[in-house]
């Protein structure tokens, strides 16, 4: 800020950038892990007509509104078929389902996000993708937010809007 005859004027405010925070795109749905190794005999297989049984049973409506990531901790072999039948239970109660951990989980739930914006909103504009934050944001999704932004933006540059890194500046042509 610039004090003028005592007249405070904020450059940033007035410099027409845009801030992006990622965090703002993440949803706040519950993420969770369903592990299968709770359904394999003596922690080394999955006999079918149990695991059947179990989905048959399982209360599903605990995954309601949450994101699941499915893994299988200990270290067999599933059957492709079991993860597929695991997700015709959950898919009508969860709102997103992997297959890996919560890292992979947290980066397909904001890529979803990222994928949802109205990229026509930042035409022309100048940008600023916000770099701190509270949480975890992978660097797929800032990677992500890059590749959407280059056909439409003027600029993008990473940072906060006192203290920037340029990153992409539209050419003229």
């Amino acid at each position: 800020m610039i004090e003028i005859e005592n007249q405070i004027i904020n450059k940033v405010a007035s410099s027409g950038l845009i801030t992006i925070d990622l965090e703002d795109f993440i949803p706040k749905s519950e993420n969770v892990v369903y592990d299968l190794k709770q359904n394999l005999f003596m922690d080394m297989i999955l006999r079918e007509k149990e695991f059947r049984e179990f989905i048959k049973v399982h209360n599903w409506d605990q995954y309601l509104g949450k994101n699941v990531a499915i893994i299988c901790s200990e270290d067999v072999l599933i059957p492709t078929w079991a993860y597929m039948l695991l997700t015709t239970k959950l898919q009508p109660k969860a709102n997103k389902i992997v297959f890996g951990d919560l890292q992979k989980l947290e980066e397909a739930v904001i890529d979803d996000a990222i994928s949802a914006i109205n990229i026509e909103q930042y035409r022309d504009a100048k940008i600023v993708v916000k770099g701190c934050s509270k949480g975890e944001i992978s660097v797929s999704a800032y990677l992500k937010i890059t590749n959407l932004l280059m056909p439409v933006a003027q600029s993008i540059m990473f940072g906060e809007p006192c203290s920037t890194v340029p990153l992409y500046k539209r050419p003229k042509f």
